[in-house]
């Protein structure tokens, strides 16, 4: 497996992958080719069906000059967020290149034919990390930070302040987000809006839920959030670390250590299935998010690897099947509710756990084969295409 480094990023939403992707692969396309005066984008499958949307044609345009941008809805493509670049100089190519963006912001030029980036993990399977860090009496945050190089706890704590100043901006902010769907921001509402004789179950809702709409509105609006593991799924985690550090007091170190966790967890169900909404709909970001955030908060609770293991499968079990439906091809309906949902589901999970881990049935590394073949067997319209779903039964 990679470094998690290459799981967290940080950067500008709304879309890790019709956002961040194709402003990465436009910037090394660019760089490649410093004296071409004019430039060509093709995009194919879901990055042209909501590439705008998503941000995709304004990223596009803001890296590259005189560009002209196609939308290709019926080529049939390898992978469904595809793109074809080229570069001209007096109307001559120079150099064309087919991209993909896998998700999580993440690039793969075809060119490569198969290179990937150095391996940092050795084990690609839980079961194999869970024997490992058993025998040698190791908790799984250890086990990351023993693999990944010296300024790795340097770079978490990057990601954390990122997510942390995701979260202030967005509950202090009011107003519409853009887009044209009118959706009024509800972070602030939901901060502020404390309900009489509220209870701490009540309160711990509320708070949570602010939280995850916060950085998922701050996302929705272009603002500097972390794939965690992508943009559209990027409030989840935040949200739980940042109401657990407020409940618990718990120390920023004590925060790295459950990122190191999440990410572990969320760079196995990358490496084994997908991150991509496009691949395998909505239950391959908000479903990894929330095992992503049931691994961190089973970090910070002490809980046996088996525990957060149980509460990670738990996690994506419960949002099998579900599809990505955009609608008008916005991170905005039904994403940041979804969110704020599975932040919630995330500390019922890690509950469930600390009681029941003992009658586990199913393993993760199951539960995420399960998922890829699920995502596989979805209708394309259900897999970010704004073609189903909410995205097409939904009339303004």
């Amino acid at each position: 497996m990679k470094s998690l480094r290459a799981l967290y990023r940080i950067g500008k939403g709304p879309s890790s992958s019709h956002s961040i992707g194709p402003e990465n692969a436009c910037r090394q396309f660019l760089k490649e080719n410093p004296t071409a005066t004019e430039f060509r984008v093709c995009l194919y499958g879901s990055l042209a069906k909501t590439g705008v949307g998503h941000g995709t044609t304004d990223v596009i345009y803001s890296v590259l000059p005189s560009v002209e941008v196609v939308y290709d809805m019926e080529t049939e493509v390898a992978h469904p967020n595809t793109m074809d670049l080229a570069a001209y100089r007096n109307g001559l190519e120079l150099a064309r290149e087919r991209v993909y963006s896998v998700g999580g912001g993440a690039i793969q030029f075809e060119r490569d034919n198969g290179a990937t980036e150095v391996e940092v993990y050795e084990r690609n399977t839980f079961s194999e990390i869970r024997a490992y860090c058993e025998k040698e009496g190791m908790r799984l945050s250890d086990y990351v930070f023993a693999r990944e190089d010296q300024g790795f706890c340097d770079y978490l704590m990057e990601v954390w302040q990122t997510m942390q100043a995701a979260v202030r901006r967005g509950i202090a902010q009011s107003g519409v987000l853009a887009g044209g769907l009118e959706v009024e921001r509800r972070a602030k509402v939901l901060y502020d809006g404390v309900a009489p004789d509220e209870s701490a179950e009540t309160r711990e809702n509320r708070l949570v839920c602010a939280y995850a709409f916060a950085v998922s509105e701050e996302n929705a609006s272009g603002g500097r959030i972390v794939t965690a593991p992508t943009c559209g799924a990027c409030g989840v985690l935040p949200a739980v670390l940042t109401y657990a550090q407020e409940r618990k007091k718990y120390t920023d170190q004590q925060i790295l250590n459950a990122l190191a966790t999440a990410g572990l967890i969320g760079n196995l169900i990358k490496t084994n299935a997908s991150i991509s909404g496009a691949e395998c709909g909505c239950q391959a970001e908000i479903g990894s998010a929330c095992c992503m955030a049931t691994a961190a908060l089973g970090e910070l609770q002490g809980l046996s690897i088996g525990q957060i293991e149980y509460a990670a499968e738990v996690a994506m079990e419960h949002h099998l099947g579900l599809t990505c439906d955009p609608i008008g091809g916005l991170v905005q309906i039904p994403c940041i509710e979804r969110n704020a949902v599975a932040a919630m589901r995330a500390i019922n999970a890690v509950s469930l756990a600390y009681f029941l881990s003992d009658s586990r049935k199913i393993s993760f590394d199951l539960v995420v084969k399960t998922m890829y073949e699920t995502g596989k067997d979805l209708r394309r319209g259900y897999r970010e295409t704004a073609e189903g779903g909410l995205a097409k039964l939904y009339k303004k």
